[in-house]
């Protein structure tokens, strides 16, 4: 198949129906944007079609494009992925993007998934409470990241030395990692493509891709990771991320 019958095949897969030919005001670029990622990087790789619909929502939430993230949890909904972990998807954005931003992306899918039919709220995700939260936290922090940056912020003044590294394992970890709904080694994959959505945040793309590989994610499936987000997130910031994560990826 050329890339244009891969195209037809991928938007029937994903949304269930067919991709523009000469519809709408501006058919040229929307043939543009639908043959090359629906044609071509859908099939550049080893993830298939969850995992990359998961990519997209993460992205498109760290990016608050609305109408693309509804239509985007649409096809993840025909793809038959879990609501729960759909939710988990979006969840996991928070301590990247901020609540504010998660929140608007909370609202998209909750009307998409009213829209067909979904019970809200959802069964409980979690599973940690307001004792063992930093524990709990620690517990997956440590065999992925040891105590990095807790070493690294001693400097901080007075209290601010002992509540950052801790409010990023009670926050990060234990509030949002251990929750039910969604694999770590996959959160793990999705943690490597959020702060490259973001820009700007290189250091903890590299961070983040030594522990997606810790967690039992290939090289080859970061790489993946990060080319399917491309066409969401523009092409400077996935050379970005490749570039700061290439030391670690070529070890």
């Amino acid at each position: 198949m050329d890339r244009v019958e891969r195209c037809k095949e991928k938007f029937a897969e994903l949304f269930g129906g067919k991709p523009v030919e000469n519809e709408g005001n501006d058919p040229e670029f929307m043939r543009i944007l639908q043959r090359f990622i629906f044609g071509e990087v859908c099939y550049t790789g080893s993830l298939g079609n969850r995992m990359r619909e998961l990519i997209t929502i993460s992205v498109l939430a760290v990016n608050q494009t609305m109408p693309q993230l509804k239509s985007h949890i649409g096809a993840c909904l025909h793809l038959k992925i879990a609501p729960a972990e759909i939710r988990e998807t979006i969840y996991a954005c928070a301590p990247y993007i901020g609540f504010p931003k998660t929140l608007n992306a909370i609202a998209a899918m909750d009307e998409v998934f009213a829209e067909n039919g979904i019970s809200l709220p959802l069964e409980n995700g979690e599973t940690v409470s307001e004792e063992n939260r930093l524990e709990a936290g620690e517990a997956l922090q440590k065999p992925l990241y040891g105590t990095e940056i807790k070493e690294r912020y001693t400097w901080l003044p007075g209290d601010f030395a002992e509540a950052v590294p801790r409010w990023l394992t009670e926050l990060g970890f234990g509030d949002f990692g251990t929750r039910r709904g969604m694999s770590g080694k996959d959160r793990e994959l999705l943690s490597v493509v959020v702060p490259a959505a973001l820009g700007g945040a290189e250091v903890q793309v590299r961070s983040h891709a030594a522990g997606a590989l810790k967690a039992g994610n290939t090289g080859e499936e970061i790489v993946c990771a990060l080319a399917h987000a491309m066409p969401y997130m523009g092409i400077p910031r996935f050379f970005n991320a490749l570039n700061c994560a290439k030391e670690v990826l070529s070890e």
